[in-house]
């Protein structure tokens, strides 16, 4: 996202720090154009290392104590701090302020999806008759006292939204800073999070640039990407964009004008928070959606912190008697090779169309944009991509991500371990 680059080029495949990162990320280019770069959570999450050189880390309230992720009061105390050691080196800012809501654990939400004291109230709670039930999930009263607590996080993140804007009016600066809030991915349960779905990578994205943009007004017509939020920034200060970004300005439709080449995204996923490989690739214009799922073998299960939700485990308990709900099991689990859905008219892509003889253009179309994507970006898993009706040749590829990847957490233990014992007895000479 900040190095306007996919994953597959900026070595960030998972997460793990890339020390030798020869690439600017964000703060490097804003340091560079004379902004004070600050940042509030997940300070570790948004660099390829750890520690980065942030002028300043908003974790901390001004007057000692760590501030609370889910504090709504604290972002806004957060941006205040941050505007104002901007204001006294003498430099205009660039503050990521990244919002903990609507992430696990939700509101008032305890470890089995129990209901527990919350001493953060957003202001306004929501009940599980009233909420929503999207259409890639079932109607459950399990599944609707989980979404409650969902709804309620996200109520919360706009509460701390609001806060941050406050504080903004408050600083005199408002009518001169450039706002983008945006999420980073679809709600924390099954086929959403850590999917490459519809309503996994569909997400909010909304910009305030003042002068520029026109309040109320929505681009229905043009699709963009995470990817290239850098490239965009950079064009609104008016910095130099650096070589190697895959990523493209859409600074030209903020301003009203239209953009070629903006029918389609591509969606990139290799590993996720426990190091677990599901390679996945996805490409998606406004009708079609077409997802190749290297991992899928049948056998393999997808590892992935929506199996911790309270949903998830209700899946499990209903799939026992329930044909349908094993079936939406079954394909969260082990997936299939390849999937094609008409989201235009099925968003939450229940009725996979690869294998239909209706869409056999449009399957070769996305298939061909995919392929042309992955040779430009220099994805490696192109090769099996071209061979991907051979079992083989897919596991011969996971077999050796697989390994990688089980290297690395090992050398990320023995590390986490080694730094443990030199807390406890000190440092061995």
């Amino acid at each position: 996202m900040w190095s306007g680059r996919y994953p597959h080029n900026n070595g960030v495949e998972g997460f793990y720090q890339v020390r030798d990162a020869s690439y600017p990320v964000l703060a490097d280019l804003m340091k560079a154009a004379g902004y004070f770069t600050a940042i509030r959570g997940k300070v570790a999450h948004s660099t390829p290392y750890l520690p980065y050189d942030w002028d300043l880390v908003l974790d901390m309230l001004p007057g000692g104590g760590k501030a609370h992720p889910k504090d709504p009061a604290s972002y806004g105390t957060s941006t205040e701090q941050g505007i104002r050691a901007a204001k006294e080196a003498g430099k205009p800012f660039c503050l990521m302020v990244n919002v903990s809501d609507p992430h696990k654990p939700f509101y008032a939400e305890g470890r089995g999806g129990e209901t527990v004291p919350d001493p953060h109230k957003p202001s306004r709670v929501f009940t599980p008759e009233e909420a929503p039930i999207p259409g890639f999930l079932f109607d459950d009263p399990v599944v609707r006292k989980e979404l409650a607590h969902y709804y309620s996080s996200v109520r919360r993140a706009d509460d701390c939204v609001g806060r941050v804007l406050e504080a903004l009016e408050k600083s005199g600066e408002a009518d001169r800073t450039v706002i983008v809030f945006f999420s980073d991915h679809g709600m924390p349960l099954p086929f959403a999070k850590t999917q490459l779905y519809h309503h996994s990578t569909r997400t909010p994205l909304i910009v305030r640039w003042p002068g520029v943009t026109k309040a109320g007004a929505v681009d229905e017509e043009h699709t963009v990407s995470a990817v290239d939020f850098l490239p965009t920034l950079l064009d609104i200060i008016g910095a130099e964009h650096p070589e190697g970004m895959d990523g493209r300005s859409f600074a030209p439709l903020l301003r009203g004008r239209s953009q070629s080449g903006r029918e389609m995204v591509f969606k990139d996923y290799n590993e996720n928070a426990g190091g677990s490989r599901e390679p996945m690739r996805g490409v998606q214009s406004k009708k079609f959606l077409y997802l190749f799922n290297c991992w899928s073998n049948g056998e393999r299960v997808m590892r992935t912190a929506t199996q911790g939700t309270s949903t998830y485990r209700r899946m499990k308990e209903l799939a026992q008697s329930d044909p349908q709900i094993a079936a939406r099991l079954d394909l969260m689990d082990h997936r299939v090779v390849e999937e094609l859905y008409d989201v235009e008219n099925d968003p939450d892509c229940l009725n996979n169309l690869v294998d239909g003889p209706a869409r056999q253009a449009e399957l070769n179309r996305l298939r061909e944009a995919l392929e042309i994507w992955m040779a430009k970006t220099g994805d490696p898993l192109l090769p099996v991509f071209r061979k991907r009706d051979d079992p083989a040749v897919r596991e011969a590829y996971m077999e050796r991500v697989e390994k990688e990847s089980a290297q690395r957490r090992g050398r990320k233990a023995k590390r986490r371990g080694a730094r443990r014992r030199n807390s406890a007895g000190g440092n061995e000479e």
